[in-house]
């Protein structure tokens, strides 16, 4: 891990939910992920306890309306905003996911995914070199959850997002229930898919719980992180070390307890794995 963005340990996200308790118990979590768009825009009590959290603890911004592989040009008001966010509260590091959003200035609320292939590295290198230039910090991406696929990708996801940090410079946020719910979806190998990212791009991991249907995954963030999971992650950290750990908890969220006790799980891991 670099100076630029330190091992940070295990962490959760910061949820409404938790707000009361969290500014009351100061609970033992060494980081908090705070939703860019959540904060951006809003005053009040939301600003506060963002800016109560950031003076407690570190703090990333993960945003989902960047629309980094979007064809619209890219929106220098979100991102003004984005920047100033991220330094009033001195965020750590800056994510986003590796998608579009919408199109003509619509926003569908969703992770599209992206064909991979050199027509789309070429066009989403050069916007997160544009983004990475204005926020004055490398941009760090996560790998979606997908559930189709497109006639005109020539390469792998791995590969796509191995070339995107060597043309970009940007950084991963890897996200190893993602991992697992679209190698469930299109039958790949998802050791291979771990296999092929550079390691030492790799910042951040997300954890999750998803919902299992029939013929197909869906990543909604509920639930406990199941075995399956945990022993995906426990290979990525043979792999790549120590990297910074929180478990996404969205629908049907417990108590902060047990968020908490989720993520602990991942140190576990890491003590064991990096010992």
């Amino acid at each position: 891990m670099t100076t630029e963005f330190p091992y940070l340990g295990i962490g959760v996200g910061l949820r409404t939910v938790h707000f009361s308790h969290i500014l009351s118990q100061e609970p033992e979590i060494d980081w908090f992920e705070a939703l860019s768009e959540n904060h951006m825009d809003s005053g009040g009590r939301p600003a506060y306890v963002l800016d109560q959290v950031a003076e407690r603890y570190p703090v990333v911004l993960h945003g989902v309306s960047m629309s980094i592989g979007g064809t619209d040009p890219l929106d220098f008001e979100y991102l003004a905003k984005l920047k100033k966010l991220s330094r009033r509260v001195n965020a750590r590091w800056v994510s986003d996911h590796l998608c579009w959003t919408g199109v003509m200035g619509k926003n569908t609320h969703d992770l599209l995914p992206v064909p991979t292939n050199e027509a789309a590295l070429q066009h989403i290198a050069e916007r997160v070199r544009v983004v990475s230039d204005y926020l004055e910090r490398p941009l760090v991406l996560e790998n979606p959850s997908t559930y189709v696929a497109f006639h005109e990708s020539t390469m792998t996801e791995w590969d796509f997002l191995r070339q995107l940090t060597e043309q970009s410079g940007c950084y991963l946020l890897l996200d190893v229930n993602n991992i697992y719910v679209s190698a469930f979806n299109h039958g790949f190998d998802p050791r291979t898919y771990i296999d092929g990212i550079p390691a030492d791009r790799v910042v951040q991991i997300h954890l999750a719980g998803h919902t299992k249907y029939d013929t197909y995954i869906i990543d909604t963030h509920t639930g406990h992180v199941i075995d399956e999971v945990w022993s995906l992650y426990d290979y990525t950290i043979r792999r790549m070390g120590e990297i910074s750990t929180m478990v996404e908890w969205d629908q049907d969220i417990p108590d902060f307890d047990t968020v908490r006790a989720e993520a602990m799980k991942a140190a576990q891991y890491l003590e064991v794995a990096c010992a």
